[in-house]
C-alpha cells in the first residue's frame, strides 16, 4: 500500500502551490481503503479542478492500479475550508 500512497502524492504535489501540507492518511474499513487527501485550502480548487476533472482523472490513475486485497480502494478529497 506504501506504493499506492507514494503515487497520490507523486500526482497531487507538483499540482498544488504549498506541497509541504499535503497531507494522506490510510483508513481501513470493512469493504476499502479509504485513502483521504488533504491540502491547503487555497489548493482544494486545484485539486478538484473545473466540474471535478482533475479529481476524476487522479480517481482514474488509482483506482486501475491493482492491489493484491479483496477491499477496494477509494479516494477522499477532504475540504477543510468549511471549519
Amino acid at each position: 500500500m506504501k506504493d499506492l500512497s507514494e503515487l497520490v502524492l507523486t500526482i497531487v504535489r507538483p499540482l498544488v502551490t504549498h506541497p509541504d501540507q499535503v497531507q494522506l492518511d490510510i483508513v481501513e474499513s470493512k469493504d476499502f481503503y479509504e485513502y483521504n487527501l488533504t491540502v491547503a485550502p487555497e489548493d482544494i480548487g486545484r485539486i478538484i479542478g473545473k466540474q471535478g476533472r482533475v479529481a476524476k482523472a487522479i480517481r482514474t490513475i488509482v483506482y486501475g492500479v491493482r492491489i493484491n486485497a479483496p477491499k477496494k480502494v477509494r479516494l477522499n478529497i477532504i475540504d477543510d475550508r468549511g471549519k
